[in-house]
């Protein structure tokens, strides 16, 4: 029987578990009755659990028939998303503001769905770790997860993840050998000027013009100071600023992400942002404060690693239905920090058209459970090497 076929017999079992999940969202690094689940399906399939990895992470160990072999690390994501969900499904979320719009709630699912075929079948030699991960959407989980000696209280030969796609058909499964997804810095910038009445303009420095005038700025640092074969965005997604119409106020905000690919661009990005703020400061008597933060590294897919997965997918799916050469994205993901310290693979996999990731009416497709988990079920079972008869 194939892995397809024998998750397939307890799919509905997942599909519970994960609308369970769904019900009950919690973000980064307060995922404790998310994490407790996990730990309570591994430890009922036999599996050695070890929790508080990292905060609230937790890492499943299990050995094969043989122990000789490789260890093959694979890793889901467990939190939610600070958005107030906006569908009637009967497993919408129970709280407040938090909402899986990303489908971390069908990551961690696929991979407790490998975990108990794994312990079933132990058709493989050596050891599967399963890595479920807290906080990826920003908050640093990875590394979190990294200084607490992650890979040094279990070695991983090798690490994979997969992320679900609803821009690619169903079952459809992707991979990009090298750089796979871009790095990003977040930024806070402060813009303090002088308050005043409204209609007294000349009395104040207007910290509302200040930052329309750098936002607009700093649109121009990837048209004009990026090579233009570079791939970057600058995105300023918050401006905050006053509380009344006739009042000018003292400060304005400005946050957003920078993505890009190259160390060196990067750089010069952040340069020019303080650069255009310490320039327009001095131009309208305001005083700017910039922080930048690297929050995500860029994503390289190590190409041994990468085309082996890649293989395995198309012995697991058919060659039809697999990409092996999928465009870089210019989202982040901070399993870029795991692979940068393992070598490893991540893939994207398709699902049944549904609200884009991080919308408030986003859904995930239960029917590709059975074929994540086996998916990952797979790596274990084929780069471990086989199980002694």
């Amino acid at each position: 029987m194939s892995p397809i076929d024998r998750i397939a017999a307890f799919a509905d079992e997942l599909t519970t578990l994960r609308r369970d999940l769904h019900a009950h969202p919690e973000l980064g690094f307060e995922e404790v009755r998310t994490a407790g689940i996990v730990a309570a399906h591994l430890e009922a399939y036999g599996i050695a659990v070890h929790r508080g990895i990292g905060g609230t992470g937790v890492v499943g160990v299990l050995e094969g028939r043989s122990p000789a072999g490789r260890r093959i690390g694979l890793r889901a994501d467990m939190d939610a998303l600070p958005i107030e969900e906006a569908t009637n499904l009967p497993y919408r979320s129970t709280i407040p503001g938090k909402m899986h719009a990303c489908g971390h709630d069908g990551h961690t699912t696929m991979l407790l769905g490998a975990a108990r075929y794994l312990a079933e079948t132990r058709d493989f030699s050596g050891t599967a770790l399963f890595i479920f991960q807290p906080a990826e959407e920003g908050l640093g989980g990875a590394r979190a997860m990294i200084a607490d000696r992650l890979f040094a209280r279990f070695p991983c030969d090798e690490v994979h993840g997969l992320h679900n796609a609803p821009n690619l058909a169903r079952g459809r499964i992707e991979f990009c050998p090298g750089p796979a997804m871009a790095a990003a810095d977040f930024f806070d910038i402060r813009v303090v000027g002088r308050g005043a009445h409204a209609a007294q303009p000349n009395r104040a420095v207007d910290p509302i013009l200040v930052a329309t005038a750098l936002a607009q700025a700093m649109q121009s640092i990837v048209a004009r100071n990026a090579d233009p074969l570079a791939s970057a965005v600058v995105s300023i997604t918050r401006i905050h600023a006053g509380a009344a119409y006739n009042v000018i106020p003292e400060e304005a905000h400005l946050a957003g992400t920078v993505r890009s690919f190259d160390p060196a661009l990067r750089s010069l990005i952040a340069t020019r942002i303080r650069d255009l703020a310490a320039g327009l400061a001095t131009a309208y008597g305001a005083r700017i404060e910039v922080e930048i933060r690297d929050v995500f590294s860029v994503l390289v897919n190590a190409p041994a690693e990468t085309e082996a997965a890649t293989q395995i997918a198309r012995d697991l799916f058919g060659a039809e239905a697999v990409n092996g050469r999928a465009r870089a994205h210019m989202g982040s993901e901070d399993f870029a920090d795991m692979a940068a310290a393992v070598p490893g693979s991540y893939a994207w996999i398709g699902m049944e058209g549904r609200a884009n990731l991080h919308n408030a009416a986003y859904d995930f497709d239960d029917g590709i459970i059975p074929l994540g988990a086996a998916y990952l079920a797979s790596l274990v079972e084929r780069r471990t090497g086989a199980a002694t008869p």
